[in-house]
Parts: structure tokens; C-alpha cells; sequence
């Protein structure tokens, strides 16, 4: 018996390893990243799926009971008052998994980031 945890080699088979509503929501995060930054290019960094665009854009990962979304320090500070009723560390926010993702807010922070990263 093979006990070894195989690693996704990409995204997609790093989303395929989760059920339920992990699943559906690291699939709705990605979508609502492609439909802001349809040129960042998808890879796995740091073990967890990431978007780079002239450097890393955000990443986002799937726990038991959250979402990780991690933007950046400057993301954080930038929209602190739209997270405040998620619990936050100075680079990552966490969703819950009982409630909708804030689309709105991912997507605004998502071409934040495109923007950010177009000035270095």
C-alpha cells in the first residue's frame, strides 16, 4: 500500500484532489481570476495554484473549512475595509466555505494586483 501523498503537477489536478465545496470554490475563485486576468499565466508555487502575471498575482489554496486567497501584502492593505468580517493576516485572507466567495471583491482585488504589477 502506497501511503506517499502524490503531489498535483498543475492546477487542475490540484483542484481535482478536493470534494465538495472545496472544489466547487477553488473552481469559482479560478474562474472569477481568468475573468480579470485573462493573460496571467496558471502555475503551482509554493505547493498551491498561483497566477503570475510580471510576477506573482495571487494565489489561493483549499483547507478543510476555507479558502486561503493570498494577494499580496499591498491587496491587504488596499481593501483591509471590504475583509474585515473575514479573518485576515497581513498577506491572505480566509473564505469560508459555508458562504458564497464575494465575487465583486475578488475580482477588484484581482485587477488591482494587474494594475500593481504593471508599475514594476
Amino acid at each position: 500500500m502506497n501511503t506517499k501523498k502524490v503531489s498535483p503537477k498543475n492546477i487542475d489536478e490540484y483542484i481535482a484532489s478536493f470534494s465538495g465545496p472545496a472544489r466547487e470554490k477553488l473552481e469559482e475563485i479560478r474562474k472569477f481570476i481568468i475573468s480579470e486576468a485573462p493573460e496571467a499565466a496558471e502555475k503551482l508555487a509554493y505547493g498551491i495554484p498561483t497566477f503570475t502575471l510580471n510576477g506573482n498575482l495571487v494565489h489561493f489554496a483549499g483547507y478543510e473549512g476555507h479558502i486561503g486567497f493570498y494577494p499580496t501584502p499591498g491587496a491587504m492593505k488596499e481593501f483591509k475595509e471590504e475583509m474585515r468580517m473575514y479573518k485576515t493576516s497581513k498577506g491572505a485572507v480566509q473564505f469560508p466555505l459555508d458562504e458564497p466567495l464575494p465575487e465583486d471583491l475578488i475580482k477588484r482585488i484581482v485587477r488591482f494586483r494587474v494594475e500593481e504589477n504593471s508599475k514594476s
